[in-house]
Parts: C-alpha cells; sequence; structure tokens
C-alpha cells in the first residue's frame, strides 16, 4: 500500500521542476511512511510513497523496465500475483524481486492496459511509456484504492489524493457553485473531487494521457446475467468466493490482524481468518466508561463489546478493544488530522475520528488489516433494503430513510447560498443517471427490478464513500486495509443472485449467514445489523459547542458558506439538546472551518 503522484508535461522540461514533484510526493508520507523515491524524464515524472508489506527490500518503486523506457508507481495489493507470475515467466519475462509491483509492470509490458482485466485486487497504478509519449493510469474495479489527476495546458498531474495535485502550483484552489453540491448533496457522483478541474479516476476505468488529451476506457462494469443455482450452490458458492478472498488477502510480510466489531459481517471475517492464520489478532474499538451505559438507539439495538469478546473467545484470537477517551476525540488537533487526511469536510465527526485513532493504535502492532467493509452493499445489510417506504422512494434509498444522522446536509449553510444551491434538484438529477445506467434481465418481475437498482446503486454510489472513509483514515495511520468483501467474483455473482435467494430465510444478508455459520458463534450469526458505534456521552457534545464558540468569535473563513445565526443558536443550548441534526450540523460547521484554514479555497460563486 502506498501514494503515488505524477505530472506529464509535453511543453515543459520536468527535469528542472524536479521540486515540486518531490513536494507533491511528500504530501504523501503518511500512504508511504518506509521510503519515498522521485523519477524525472523531461516530459515526465513519477512520486512515490511505499509502505513495504510484500518483499520490504524488492519493491521499491518507482520502478522501471526496458532501460527506463517505462515506469510504473503502484498502489494496493494483487491477490493472484503468484498465478500471473507464473503465466509471464512462460511468456519470458523474467523477474528480479518477488513483489506484486514488478508483476503488474511485467504485466503491462505483455498486454498494455489490458492486465488490469487480469488483477485481482485492490489497485490504483500509472504507467508512463516514453517509447509512445503516453502515461495510462488505471483503477481497481470497486474503486478501493484512491486515484485523482487534473489536465493542465499541455499535460495532466495526479496523485492518490488531492492533496498531491494541490501542491503543483498549476493546481488552483478554486471551488465554484457546481462544486458544492456534491458536497452538500454526498450522492457519490462518479468522478468528483470537489476543486475546479479536478477529477477522480472512476472504478474498473483505464486513462490515457497523450499529447492529443486524455482518452477514458471502462474495463469493468456491473451487468446483469442469469443466475442458475439453487439455493444450496449458491451458499456454497458464496462460502467458497469469500474464503477464497480472505485465503488471498491474508499473503503479506508484516504483522496483519482483522478489524472485529462484534457484527455478522467483521466475524465471519474473522471467523474465515483464523482457520488460515494461526495466532489470529483482532481489533475493535470502543468509548471509555460507555459498555456500562449504553443507550439504545434507532439504529443500534445493542453494544458492540460482549459479542466481540464472544467471537475472540470462539476463534481464539489474541484480541485488543481501543478505548478512546472523550477528551482525545474531540480535541481540535484530531479534527484537522481527519480533515487533512480526507481532503474535504464531510463533517462525520466522531465516527471518522473515532477510525482513525482505531487505525494509530493498530499500527503500533500490525501493517495490514482485514475489514468487513461492503458486506452491506454486497448482500442487502443496511435497514433501507428492507423498508418499504426507503425503497420505493425516487431517490437513493440511504438518503430515504430517515434517521438521525441523514439530515438535511444544507442546514448549517447560509440562505442565499442554500437557495442557489437548489441541493433537492441535484440529487434528483444524479438518482436519474444512476437509475439509467442498471442494465436488467428480461423476465424480471417489478421486485426484483426495483432491488436489482437498489443493489447497483451501492455497489456504484454509496460503497465508495465507505471505502474512501476506510482507505483515507487508515492510510493516514500508515495501516493498509485488506477488504474480502470487494473481491470482484464475489461482488458479481451475489449482485445477480435474485433478492428472493439473498433473502430466502427472511432476514437481510441471508446468503452470508448461511455462508459463515460455521465459523460463527449462534449470537452472532443470528444478530440483527449495528452500524459503527458513536460516542454517547454529552461531554462530546459540550465540546462541539465550545469549539463552535471559538469559531464566531475569530470569524471563520467557513462564514463564506456558513449561517452564523444557525451557529449561535447551536452554540447556545443546553448540551444534552445537541443530538442529531444539531449534532450533525455542529460536526459539518467544524469541518468546515478546519478545511476552510487549512486549504485556503477560492470561492468563486
Amino acid at each position: 500500500m502506498c501514494g503515488i503522484t505524477g505530472w506529464v508535461a509535453y511543453d515543459t522540461d520536468l527535469v528542472q521542476r524536479r521540486d515540486v514533484l518531490a513536494t507533491m510526493t511528500d504530501t504523501l508520507a503518511a500512504r508511504g511512511p518506509d521510503a519515498g523515491e522521485v523519477w524525472v524524464r523531461p516530459r515526465a515524472g513519477l512520486g512515490h510513497r511505499r509502505l513495504a508489506v510484500l518483499d520490504l527490500p524488492g519493491g521499491k518503486q518507482p520502478m522501471t523496465a526496458l532501460g527506463d523506457e517505462v515506469a510504473m508507481v503502484y498502489s494496493g495489493e494483487v491477490y493472484n500475483f503468484t498465478e500471473l507470475r507464473a503465466e509471464l515467466s512462460g511468456r519470458g519475462h523474467r523477474f528480479r524481486t518477488a513483489s506484486d509491483t514488478e508483476v503488474v509492470l511485467a504485466g503491462f509490458l505483455e498486454w498494455g492496459a489490458a492486465v488490469a482485466g487480469r488483477l485481482n485486487g485492490m489497485f490504483a497504478f500509472a504507467v508512463w511509456d516514453e517509447r509512445v509519449g503516453e502515461l495510462t493510469m488505471v483503477r481497481d474495479r470497486l474503486g478501493v484504492k484512491p486515484l485523482y489527476y487534473q489536465e493542465t495546458r499541455d499535460g495532466v498531474l495526479f496523485g492518490s489524493e488531492p492533496k498531491a495535485i494541490l501542491a503543483n502550483p498549476l493546481a488552483e484552489r478554486e471551488i465554484g457553485l457546481d462544486c458544492l453540491h456534491e458536497l452538500v448533496g454526498q450522492t457519490k457522483a462518479p468522478g468528483w473531487a470537489l476543486w475546479e478541474g479536478m477529477r477522480e479516476v472512476e472504478p474498473g476505468t483505464v486513462l490515457t494521457v497523450s499529447p492529443s488529451g486524455v482518452r477514458e476506457h471502462t474495463y469493468w462494469r456491473l451487468a446483469a446475467a442469469e443466475h442458475e443455482d439453487d439455493r444450496e450452490t449458491t451458499i456454497a458458492t458464496v462460502r467458497e468466493l469469500l474464503s477464497d478472498a480472505v485465503r488471498r488477502q491474508l499473503v503479506a510480510d508484516v504483522p496483519q490482524g482483522v478489524l472485529l466489531s462484534g457484527g455478522l459481517d467483521s466475524s465471519a471475517i474473522t471467523g474465515l481468518a483464523a482457520e488460515t492464520l494461526p495466532g489470529l489478532r483482532t481489533f475493535s474499538v470502543d468509548f471509555a466508561g460507555q459498555e456500562g451505559e449504553f443507550r439504545p438507539d434507532e439504529l443500534r439495538a445493542t453494544a458492540d463489546s460482549a459479542f466481540v469478546r464472544e467471537v475472540a473467545d470462539h476463534v481464539g484470537s489474541a484480541h485488543r478493544t481501543v478505548l478512546v477517551d472523550t477528551r482525545e476525540l474531540s480535541t481540535p488537533e484530531l479534527r484537522r488530522t481527519v480533515v487533512r487526511a480526507w481532503d474535504l469536510p464531510l463533517g462525520l465527526g466522531d465516527i471518522n475520528s473515532s477510525l482513525h485513532l482505531l487505525f494509530r493504535a493498530i499500527r503500533a502492532e500490525s501493517t495490514v488489516v482485514l475489514s468487513g467493509e461492503s458486506a452491506d452493499e454486497v448482500f442487502g445489510g443496511y435497514p433501507w433494503f428492507h423498508h418499504e417506504a426507503a425503497r420505493t422512494a425516487n431517490t437513493f434509498p440511504w438518503l430515504a430513510f430517515a434517521h438521525a444522522v441523514n439530515t438535511d446536509r444544507a442546514a448549517v449553510l447560509r440562505k442565499d447560498l442554500r437557495d442557489r444551491l437548489d441541493i433537492e434538484s441535484y440529487v434528483a438529477d444524479q438518482y436519474a443517471t444512476a437509475v439509467a445506467r442498471v442494465d436488467h434481465l428480461d423476465g424480471e418481475d417489478e421486485l426484483e427490478r426495483r432491488m436489482r437498482v437498489i443493489c447497483q446503486l451501492h455497489l456504484t454510489r454509496l460503497v465508495r464513500a465507505l471505502l474512501d472513509r476506510k482507505d483515507r483514515m487508515s492510510m493516514a495511520a500508515g495501516l493498509e486495509v485488506r477488504v474480502p468483501f470487494c473481491d470482484h467474483r464475489l461482488v458479481e455473482y451475489v449482485y445477480n443472485t435474485p433478492w428472493s435467494l439473498k433473502t430466502f430465510d427472511g432476514r437481510e444478508k441471508s446468503l452470508l449467514r448461511a455462508a459463515a455459520r460455521h465459523v460463527l458463534p449462534d449470537s452472532v450469526a443470528d444478530r440483527v445489523k449495528s452500524p459503527y458505534p458513536t460516542v454517547q456521552d454529552t461531554a462530546y457534545a459540550a465540546a462541539l459547542q465550545a469549539q463552535a464558540a471559538d469559531v464566531l468569535a475569530e470569524d471563520s473563513p467557513a462564514f463564506a458558506l456558513v449561517d452564523r445565526d444557525w451557529v449561535r443558536s447551536a452554540v447556545a443550548l443546553e448540551a444534552a439538546e445537541i443530538t442529531g441534526p444539531l449534532r450533525q450540523g455542529l460536526e459539518r460547521v467544524l469541518d468546515l472551518h478546519h478545511w476552510a484554514r487549512e486549504y485556503r479555497p477560492v470561492f468563486t460563486f
């Protein structure tokens, strides 16, 4: 796992701009704390920060071939690199290292950009081919690893995170009205990257940069296909695919572990991993003092801690619970760290901050962990999959499902800005665009057609936001998180399983429960979904209010967007009243404040 960046300029001698490329590379140091290198030629420069996971001495980058005619920077892991290495060796390629990086580079030399379709893994990479003067950028199918780019007058800038691009003086920090639509609407619009002129390389996509411009090619997308397996065969196939994904993703030359929340998803990964890796280490997060005083809410009926202990005992893992203190969780310094990590003021608050603290603690013991992320999107686990009003609404189901976290994101903005943004129309347009991309099979009944749409919306929209969160919070701590549920073979198979099979026992995630029950305690196999935990201590709400009062006092640049009266009103309340929409609103205000100070955006509306 690493950070990559680069600069292609057809009319500029980049050898004279090596210092700029080095600065771009340095912004990604947290993603790759083990080493950093740059490679520069007149028309192209590549930068790399390395987190060593496989072949610790041999996987250095940028990696070159054909006498430096071809150079590559690569981030991620390819889990079938052993098989590909054998195939490429049979085709005459010779390898100097044991790394997956060299296999990907050799694959590119053999098959060009078509190598992407042969890779099983999470990856983002860029290859400069001096022979033809082209840059090729490739991103994995589900979008586990991030990659951004911005066209310039004579080429392109790119990086694992926007901060790498923004470090180049060619990247202007402008934000227009259109840039804010997605920040507020949060539909995960394809390609959106907040800043004017910047784009995200879409998952399953290859970009080719040449003197004539940028060409885009989609090498993978979710497509409808007939599912002919019966229930028992389907369960067995899911078990086989998931077990294989876990086995492949446990290959590393560094200490590993599993994130264990006590829910079905992470517990399934834990149980399968324990079958492969003796002495498995597991990690969870909790809030100091909260276990004994947990209060059920509309999303969380039970605390995680008892289930975590039961799974750890069941599989015999060496478990550690990272306890997060309210004071540490609410510091402005931690918030700035989180905002810098994501380059965005998303206002997710303690669910991001506590996740980063968890990852920071894990990094002291492990370099790689497996996560149960994406199971809800793959198997249909969220409550709105099963809530009639939400799944029949003419919008994204997770936006239609009313709960305390799903609030009006525009509420904290100045009224004139809210009116001009018209978020309702923006979300409606994005929804229509997303639905239009869904393929259907002939003969599907109304329910199956509707659920195919909902499943694809989750796998092409919502899951990307959650994968971004997991990547940014982990890589800011120098930790690699792997996601077996994003194995594209599993995703394709389950996506095309009829909804009636996905819910054959009348419950959510029926297929996963059946496929993983053999490695789980019954209490966890039958547990109702519980989302990532959130702090319930009113001292946290009081800290939000105090910091918002400071923002008012210092006349923050965030007030170019934020309604001062809304903040004054929230600050004046009792801390116990700061729940639901009010708390989420304060989180957004504080994120906007730190982001505006850190990134110095130029608003052009």
